[in-house]
């Protein structure tokens, strides 16, 4: 069998050999690096299976290691471990929102990093697994149709890319140049409001479309897409698009098809904000997010999101949360939520 590569940036000697030494009697094949740089050069010469990186290291440092990382397709998808004695749940958050895909808080004992490096390595096979099957599933979303059996094709013909959770696949005003497909996973997309409050424009989930509206009505994006949970995507450039779309009725009336749910959604939840009460909000927020979650009773959002999505102050959201936790219609845990009765929620008065 052949030996995973693991690669550790540390500018501590110590800590480098003590956890490098770890690493080869588990069966690991170590590369080392001192600095940010050294370390850069590793990663690209040998692309290896995970990558265990410090923070504050001369040359550069290790959020600059993983920011020009995740610009490489090469490299992009290694799983990254920040190794750090910052404690601080800013620089935390920091890292976790850059792409990194775990913490270990030095002084770290032996369970802890290899657990960490072995819970990185079945992700990142499952991911492999996900990405094969993937592939077919591009080839079932397209069936009916002379037009979207082109759009499949140029689909297909497409790189698939997996993004981490958290991670934003383009911000408001970028230039909108191309139009996205769900594989696996979910995205957000969100608007900033001139006194900078985040407002929730959409939830999109398996075999859902977006970035549709900012592509054909402009030249930027008109809002910011993050995803929600690690997610697989494939994407078509505006120029492919538009000349699909020109080409082939069905593809043109497939995606107006589209943009008028998108806007019959939004208009419900307009009225929804206008006229139903916080707690019938929230119960339809909870429906809608259960229906895009069908093969579970539960799913991880965050108290941010939801506000996001329900237009309501984040202490409203976790008021209505443990109201509805107390009554057994939802379970709480963690960033989780499991719909105890989902029934109730659906004909909650307003």
């Amino acid at each position: 069998m052949k030996k995973k590569y693991i690669l550790i940036i540390e500018d501590n000697e110590d800590i480098r050999e003590n956890t490098s030494e770890i690493l080869e009697l588990a069966n690991y094949e170590v590369f080392q690096a001192s600095n940010g740089k050294k370390g850069m050069e590793l990663a690209i010469k040998h692309i290896p299976d995970v990558i265990l990186c410090d923070i504050m290291m001369p040359e550069l440092d290790g959020y600059g290691v993983l920011y020009l990382l995740s610009k490489r397709e090469d490299t992009a998808l290694i799983p990254f471990i920040f190794i750090t004695a910052k404690t601080d749940r800013t620089e935390i958050r920091k890292g976790i929102e850059m792409g990194a895909d775990d913490y270990l808080t030095k002084p770290f004992d032996d369970i802890e990093l290899l657990s960490a490096i072995e819970s990185r390595l079945k992700k990142k096979d499952r991911q492999k697994s996900l990405y094969s099957s993937n592939l077919s599933k591009i080839t079932t979303l397209f069936q009916d149709s002379h037009g979207l059996n082109e759009l499949k094709k140029s689909f297909s013909k497409r790189k698939i890319k997996f993004f981490k959770k958290k991670q934003v696949v383009y911000f408001e005003g970028d230039a909108a140049n191309k139009i996205y497909l769900i594989l696996s996973g979910s995205v957000k997309t969100t608007k900033m409001t001139d006194d900078g409050k985040e407002l929730m424009t959409g939830v999109y989930t398996l075999e859902d479309y977006f970035g549709i509206t900012s592509m054909f009505s402009g030249k930027e994006y008109k809002e910011t897409a993050e995803v929600l949970e690690d997610t697989t995507l494939c994407s078509v450039s505006k120029e492919i698009m538009d000349t699909l779309v020109y080409k082939y009725p069905d593809i043109a009336e497939k995606f107006i098809a589209i943009l008028a749910k998108n806007v019959v959604d939004q208009e419900k939840q307009l009225l929804q904000m206008a006229y139903y009460s916080v707690r019938k909000r929230m119960a339809e927020v909870l429906v809608k997010l259960h229906t895009t979650h069908p093969n579970t009773e539960e799913f991880e959002i965050s108290r941010e999101n939801l506000a996001s999505m329900s237009g309501m102050a984040n202490e409203t959201v976790s008021r209505i949360l443990s109201d509805f936790k107390g009554e057994k219609m939802i379970d709480r845990n963690a960033g989780t939520i499991k719909i105890l009765d989902i029934l109730r929620l659906k004909k909650l008065k307003n």
